[in-house]
């Protein structure tokens, strides 16, 4: 990867040069490099952006002080990164504007015809259809290129006239100290031309507004929050140029049985104590349908089991997610006579063989209602004795 110039060294400055120095020193170079005057030498066209990026940080309190301070590393995040030629038309082609080259960055500029406006539409996914995948039907207003006049906006029979103003540039000239700034003309805001007649269906706006219905593809995996772009779909170019795209907004229902986590989902499995205890084999929900899970003996609340490549597939192709099952052990709040009596019997075989650590716990409780008063410690003594 080559080493970036140091910025003042790019421009021909020294490093106490001020604002004025600056811009003059990267208009000289901006003339010499221009892609204009220099078709097909893709060196200069690297000039050319090399000497836009150091004048974009030289030219800025902020970024010039901390590129003084730490070089190219203080500006990395904020600096302006021109991929393209487009881009430094876009930044600076203003300050250009009528004086210094007028029509090589101004008339490049007004080739550049807008994109057409973004638009929004939502769907309201179940999990089974986001997991799955689905064809969704959207609606979403958006506006048409008006049939009557063709998007002229001008009345059928009639034509746009040239802005007297700007004399049909778009722009008018401004002088701001040594620059001369190039703006939109306030009479045609830009369009280099006015209507006299209107065209009455769409009032000379060259569009009309519809309600518009397609068919969208969700593709499988899709997690709530997560979009589709559905290219040239959106707003029709003002001066034709490309449509703006429609993004689809995917909102995914909450499930009555499973949780998502990424692509895993998570179910709260409800067991008996005696399934717990001594095992079974349950029947559980998955998105394909009912499985079997082994439950082992000695199962606590709280477990996890997972079944491997049973949740959500990957929308970019990965590997699907797992399905965890987590135990929870119900406790009944009703018992027929013959579970209860069974109970009862079960809990006193517990009283009588107790687990060290159930032992402990009993010992810590004894001990916190004794341990206040010497007549506790005497009866705690009396019962130790007379259980030995």
């Amino acid at each position: 990867m080559a080493t970036k110039r140091d910025y003042y060294q790019v421009l021909n400055v020294v490093r106490t040069a001020g604002d004025k120095e600056v811009a003059a020193a990267y208009r000289k170079l901006a003339i010499r490099y221009h892609p204009d005057s220099n078709p097909d030498d893709p060196a200069a066209t690297e000039k050319f952006k090399e000497a836009a990026e150091a004048y974009e940080v030289l030219r800025d309190p902020e970024k010039r002080a901390r590129y003084d301070r730490f070089g190219h590393a203080g500006v990395e995040s904020g600096g302006a990164q021109f991929h393209s030629v487009e881009d430094i038309f876009e930044a600076f082609g203003d300050m250009f504007g009528g004086g210094i080259f007028g029509d090589l960055f101004g008339g490049r500029r007004q080739r550049r015809r807008r994109r057409g406006a973004d638009l929004k539409c939502d769907v309201e996914l179940s999990l089974e259809e986001a997991a799955k995948g689905v064809k969704k039907t959207v609606r979403f207003g958006r506006s048409e290129v008006c049939g009557t006049c063709g998007g002229s906006g001008a009345k059928p029979g009639s034509a746009r006239e040239t802005c007297r103003q700007c004399g049909g540039r778009g722009q008018v000239v401004q002088s701001a100290g040594i620059l001369r700034v190039q703006t939109a003309c306030p009479a045609c805001r830009g369009a280099g031309s006015m209507l006299t007649d209107v065209c009455e269906d769409c009032r000379g706006q060259g569009a009309t507004a519809k309600r518009v219905e397609m068919n969208v593809v969700i593709p499988a995996g899709i997690d709530d929050g997560m979009r589709i772009r559905m290219p040239n779909e959106g707003e029709p170019s003002p001066d034709g140029g490309p449509p703006g795209d429609c993004y689809c907004f995917v909102s995914v229902r909450r499930h009555e049985l499973f949780e998502r986590q990424g692509n895993d989902l998570v179910l709260q499995l409800p067991i008996t104590y005696c399934q717990a205890t001594l095992g079974a084999i349950a029947e559980v929900p998955t998105l394909d349908g009912p499985d079997a899970l082994e439950i082992p003996r000695g199962t606590q609340s709280g477990d996890v089991f997972r079944l491997r490549g049973r949740g959500v597939p990957d929308p970019r192709g990965g590997p699907s997610g797992d399905l965890l099952i987590q135990t929870h052990i119900e406790t009944p709040r009703k018992l027929t006579a013959k579970q209860e009596d069974l109970l009862r019997q079960l809990a006193e075989l517990e009283h009588t063989h107790v687990t060290p650590h159930r032992k402990t716990f009993l010992e810590k409780i004894r001990g916190y209602f004794t341990s206040e008063s010497p007549d506790g410690a005497a009866e705690r003594d009396r019962r130790e004795e007379s259980e030995a």
